[in-house]
């Protein structure tokens, strides 16, 4: 199976850039499944139901969120409705939504994918760690899925490589999100987990995480500045591609990055 992710969309320009290129990434990297974080879809913070029904429509899979999921409060009925959207699975108990979803294709390949938020540095959601344990002791390779991929939201790369290595042999794919800075450490751990710490944004990097250089730059010295605001430059499209075998762990991984500023890379698996 072939799964590509992309990292963080930030703001229209962005989703737009995401809409018009899925089509064509779904033929020319013959993908099997296509998910995205969308939670800075909507003017970086936060994603609406118009936007991610414009998403869904575009050929995306399943759509992953972190700690902006609520920034749009009309999204709280919708994402109880439409469970290919999916807020951090631990989250309080009763809050809406859910964390992970299992989706087949026309082919009859499972994809199961896991959204979780860390603990380090972030607000006060439940413990990271168990929650990705339970979650993947009820999806296992074989038996419940053919694909299972987690995106793990958080700020510490420390942390999100130890849920890497925690994950690793159970689950096909872990990549970060949230930091919005493509890393380079794209691999297949030990256990044959493919593992990326953060995928990128899809957005302007010539900015500050996507929003506006100098507004964000003034909140860091203490200036007077514009209000904060997404950066409206020419997007690139950055994210991750996973390749599996017949046992559902990786083979081959690789980083896409795609238009804009950074320098071009396309997948050759």
């Amino acid at each position: 199976m072939r799964v590509l992710f992309l990292g963080d969309i930030v703001g229209r320009a962005a989703r737009k850039a995401v809409i018009g290129q899925v089509p064509a990434l779904r033929d020319e990297l013959a993908l099997d499944f296509l998910v995205v974080n969308c939670e800075n879809a909507a003017g970086g913070f936060g994603v609406t139901p118009s936007i991610c029904d414009e998403l869904f429509a575009a050929g995306i899979d399943v759509l992953t969120t972190g700690n902006h999921v609520w920034d749009k409060s009309e999204i709280i009925p919708y994402i109880e409705e439409t469970p290919r959207l999916l807020r951090p699975i631990n989250m309080a108990e009763g809050t809406p939504g859910q964390g992970s979803v299992c989706v087949t294709n026309d082919a009859g390949q499972r994809l199961v994918v896991i959204n979780a938020i860390t603990n380090l540095f972030m607000a006060d959601y439940d413990p990271v760690f168990p929650a990705v344990n339970g979650a993947l002791v009820r999806n296992r390779l074989g038996r419940d899925a053919d694909f299972i991929m987690i995106d793990v939201h958080g700020e510490a790369t420390s942390e999100k490589m130890a849920i890497g290595h925690h994950a690793d042999s159970r689950a096909t794919m872990v990549v970060g999100t949230h930091t919005h800075v493509p890393t380079a450490d794209h691999q297949i751990l030990a256990g044959g987990t493919a593992f990326q710490t953060d995928s990128g944004m899809c957005g302007d990097y010539d900015s500050v995480i996507g929003m506006d250089k100098q507004a964000a730059t003034a909140r860091f010295t203490g200036t007077n500045g514009p209000r904060l605001s997404v950066a409206l430059g020419e997007v690139t499209l950055c994210g991750l591609l996973v390749e599996s075998d017949e046992t559902g762990l990786a083979r081959a991984v690789a980083p896409l990055r795609r238009g804009g500023r950074l320098s071009p890379v396309t997948p050759t698996t």
